[in-house]
């Protein structure tokens, strides 16, 4: 341990001075976190058993002055509801709901004024004489009710007070402000039933007016001592924020006129090394403070010697994902927010998800599918829950809104757990909150106890679980939530305070904790994150309704004292230290981000002649290239598996552009077999809008198969369009909802693009064209045998449309996107495979490749109908020389295109050409 350490120094002087009278003493401590630490302490000095003095916190010190317990913040907020409505009358009563925004915030403002025994009338009508002066000016002609109703709040704060504090007085409970004034009020008496107890009062800094009043008459009675832990730079240094309280008490008690201030110390100005790291955002320093923790490991020291301060609570976890596999032990003695426990994010997922099931109808009770997949893909329900099949049928079928009882029937091997989750909500509040206790038990009854992540998982769950308990408790005691909705913001507001606690060894291993539990304690190695303004000090913030310049006059505690405060809490932790490391984070914007804290601007200006500040800054490391592409050899298998698609299944004109596009993308979708993942298409996609403007099309063209169009049979295509399209929709978008929002639009426009596909077919027939629809999305295939090829090659696809027109055969690509008349146009066949710009070139002669047999010796022309450039029509494919175009598919030019397309399929079949990724 380290040598002279306050808590060393303490131990030593009890023990000299009370040596086996230990038991009558009571020492009275900032906080309960160092007693453990003390009592060890005392061990030292001590060479045989004695009975242990009482160790308290200063909180629990003054409950026992003033014999009332303290109350819960929630129950004291429900107490305080109950007063309002005894004292307003009934017209001005707000709902609970609202009540509590400004309800918290009075409560605050009593608090202080009690802490610092102020007189409650003058405030308050100081506060209301400040209301009316702001309308001095008003006409009484020009007050409106809404001014009235507000002076009327302000005048009324004083009954509000009073009535609150007298009701908790005689249930024997109280806020903190009223056990400190009531402490005052009884400490004759306390002092009196003291007897032949010694207090001692260790390690404190700043002290409001109720501690010094009691700590001053326990002084002067010579029932108590006082031990300070203040250096001689910050109490010598009448300007230096740390020394600020200390400095006053010193100055203004009077026993310090006739008795030594103990103690005044010298070790800030001791030789240290203090190293000054600033890197980019919250997980560099996390990461940072890691190989810290590893350094000194590593080293040789001891970890028991060294505290992880962490200036934001929400680090903790990076922080200990960042620590090294050596660290064998550590104690964390901070709370953890319940912003980021993955129970209250679940609970909190419930709420929303039942919540609008509710709000939608009373009767179909609706789920969203997004809140439903939140949900199910939770960590702490999926493994448990058997969600898979259930994700995958509403992703198959495009469910956007699904009522609970269809949902219910999905999963027909649904398991409790499940029926927990997602059975309905009624609006009662004590029926919701026990169907969370039993889903929070229910997973807890899957977690195991020998993983420290299931360890984990328990403390979050149960944080959650008591916070439940809470409010059901308040619930039936004061029956004030009558809606889910009130519920879940009653839930919001108290579930902050809801902090999860760890377990740990105190005594061994690295110490990780907050800024307020590092109080009295001392450390060779001091690491601190979070070293920015706004953090570290936590900057102003008013969330009162005192006006500063009130606080001020009446010696309320402002931001300023507040800064001071963390001064010394900052100065205090780097006092006894060797190796200290200040972590910040250089980012300027952001939502972590912040200017460097000006407790570090002080420690370089104000700097001590032992001092060695060191300054350093951790930018993330960035290679030469941002990315390179992926490189994946052909392996034997990746060889037997090209083969296979080559000879069996075939290689597609699409798979055939996809390798040109990217042959990664090739490699992921053919060779490896890899599908996108399916999801629900909340609006429809542009495939999906295609594949039903291809398939409606098809329907109606295919009672025509090999007939003469006439205007007739288009027409009667014409009538049968909106049913036709809404039954492919149906069949596609399967159970997606497509009467509103975009989905409603794609829906017109599938129909539009049907329309005016049949209305230009029309006027082609009406101008002359004969056209015999010869086959429908129909499947090609044929074989590629050429001596360039290591063997035989398919190449299969599927075809929109074959026709015969004007004594033509004319193949027809439909696209729904825009493609313009030069994209199907070709000036050199070299480099055809090359460029992807010619993939609608390659697709289009692939077909003529594979339909060539069939033509029966006919001339054939293949090309695109875009449903965004329709009024282009046709847009045939055709070898452009100098101003002429030549349409025609002939045996010469598909002989040029085999020998492109050869090139390509040896590329792809060569082992030593390895995938290679096409950054764009």
């Amino acid at each position: 341990m380290i040598h002279f350490s306050f808590l060393d120094k303490v131990s030593h002087q009890i023990v000299s001075e009370f040596g086996n009278t230990l038991s009558e003493v009571t020492i009275i401590l900032p906080n309960k976190r160092a007693k453990v630490f003390l009592i060890e302490a005392l061990k030292k000095q001590l060479d045989q058993t004695v009975f242990a003095p009482n160790i308290i916190s200063i909180e629990d010190f003054i409950q026992e002055v003033a014999g009332i317990r303290t109350i819960d913040p929630t129950e004291l907020l429900f107490e305080f509801y109950n007063i309002y409505l005894s004292v307003t009358p009934v017209e001005q009563q707000q709902d609970f709901e609202l009540f509590a925004n400004w309800g918290k915030t009075l409560l605050q403002d009593f608090n202080e004024i009690d802490r610092y025994l102020l007189k409650p009338d003058h405030v308050f009508s100081y506060l209301k004489d400040i209301e009316v002066l702001k309308r001095w000016d008003l006409e009484p002609s020009q007050t409106t009710d809404l001014i009235k109703t507000h002076l009327e709040f302000w005048s009324r704060l004083p009954e509000y007070y009073e009535t609150l504090y007298t009701h908790l007085k005689n249930m024997g409970i109280g806020y903190q402000g009223l056990i400190y004034r009531e402490a005052v009020n009884n400490l004759q008496y306390f002092s009196e039933s003291l007897g032949a107890t010694k207090l001692v009062f260790a390690g404190f800094n700043a002290l409001n007016q109720a501690e010094e009043k009691i700590i001053q008459q326990l002084l002067f009675n010579s029932q108590a001592k006082i031990y300070w832990d203040m250096d001689a730079v910050f109490l010598q240094d009448s300007h230096h924020d740390a020394g600020l309280f200390i400095r006053r008490f010193k100055k203004e008690w009077k026993q310090y006129t006739t008795q030594p201030f103990e103690w005044v110390v010298n070790e800030f100005s001791n030789t240290k090394q203090i190293h000054i790291i600033g890197t980019p955002k919250t997980i560099g320093q996390a990461k940072i403070a890691g190989k810290i923790v590893e350094n000194i490991q590593a080293n040789g020291e001891s970890l028991d010697k060294t505290a992880l301060v962490l200036g934001e609570e929400n680090l903790l976890i990076p922080a200990l994902y960042a620590l090294p596999d050596s660290v064998e032990s550590l104690n964390i003695t901070m709370g953890y927010s319940s912003k980021n426990n993955p129970a209250q994010i679940l609970i909190s997922k419930l709420f929303k998800l039942h919540a609008n099931a509710l709000q939608r109808s009373e009767t179909s009770y609706t789920f969203y599918y997004k809140e439903v997949l939140d949900i199910l893909t939770h960590p702490l329900v999926e493994p448990y829950c058997d969600a898979a099949p259930v994700v995958k049928i509403i992703n198959q079928n495009n469910i956007t809104f699904l009522s609970q009882k269809k949902f219910i029937e999905i999963n027909q091997q649904r398991s409790e757990l499940f029926q927990l989750l997602f059975e309905r909500w009624e609006h009662d509040a004590v029926l919701v909150l026990n169907r969370l206790l039993k889903i929070i038990l229910a997973i807890k009854s899957f977690l195991g106890n020998e993983s420290e992540e299931d360890k984990v998982a328990k403390a979050f769950l149960y944080s959650i679980f008591k916070t439940i308990n809470k409010l059901i408790n308040y619930q039936e005691k004061y029956n004030r939530i009558d809606s889910v909705t009130m519920l879940h913001t009653i839930y919001k507001q108290i579930v902050d305070l809801a902090e999860v606690s760890f377990e740990g060894e105190p005594l061994s291993g690295l110490q990780v904790m907050g800024v307020l539990e590092s109080r009295v304690l001392d450390f060779e190695n001091v690491i601190i994150t979070s070293m920015n303004e706004g953090v570290f000090p936590a900057g102003k913030s008013m969330n009162s309704f005192i006006p500063y310049d009130v606080k001020r006059e009446l010696g309320l505690p402002t931001y300023k004292e507040k800064d001071a405060i963390y001064c010394y809490h900052f100065y205090h932790l780097l006092l006894r230290a060797k190796n200290i490391y200040l972590l910040y984070n250089t980012e300027s914007e952001g939502l972590d981000a912040g200017e460097k804290s000006r407790f570090i601007t002080q420690l370089e200006i104000e700097k001590q002649p032992k001092h060695n500040i060191i300054h350093q800054i951790y930018n993330a490391y960035l290679p030469d290239k941002a990315y390179e592409s992926i490189i994946v050899p052909k392996s034997e298998k990746v060889m037997e598996r090209l083969k296979e698609i080559a000879t069996g299944k075939g290689f597609s004109p699409s798979g055939l552009t996809s390798y040109i596009r990217n042959p990664i993308q090739f490699y992921n979708q053919r060779v490896l077999r890899i599908s996108e993942v399916e999801e629900v298409e909340e609006n429809i996609a542009l495939n999906t809008l295609g594949t039903i403007i291809h398939g409606a099309l098809e329907e109606l063209y295919k009672p025509f198969l090999h007939q003469f169009l006439s205007v007739a049979t288009i027409n009667e295509m014409l009538e049968k369009t909106n049913s036709e399209v809404e039954k492919q929709f149906r069949e596609v978008y399967k159970e997606g909802e497509i009467k509103k929002g975009k989905n409603l639009l794609a829906f017109e426009v599938a129909k539009r693009n049907v329309f005016n596909f049949l209305n230009e077919e029309k006027k082609l027939i009406e101008s002359g064209d004969a056209v015999t629809v010869l086959a429908l999305e129909i499947s090609l295939e044929r074989t590629l045998e050429d001596d360039r090829l290591p063997y035989p090659v398919k190449i299969a696809g599927n075809v929109d449309r074959i026709e015969q027109r004007n004594g033509k055969i004319r193949i027809i690509d439909y696209k729904t996107g825009k493609v313009e008349l030069r994209s199907v146009q070709l000036k050199d066949w070299n480099g055809l495979t090359l460029d992807i710009k010619n993939d609608k070139i390659i697709q289009l002669l692939c077909y003529a490749f594979m339909y060539e047999q069939k033509c029966d010796g006919m001339e054939m022309e293949a090309g695109i109908i875009s449903f965004k450039n329709m009024r282009a029509g046709f847009l045939p494919f055709g070898i452009k020389e100098d101003k002429n175009v030549d349409s025609e598919i002939n045996a010469e030019v598909l002989e040029a295109f085999k020998t492109e397309v050869i090139t390509l399929i040896n590329e792809m079949l060569n082992p030593e050409v390895p995938f290679e990724e096409k950054l764009e």
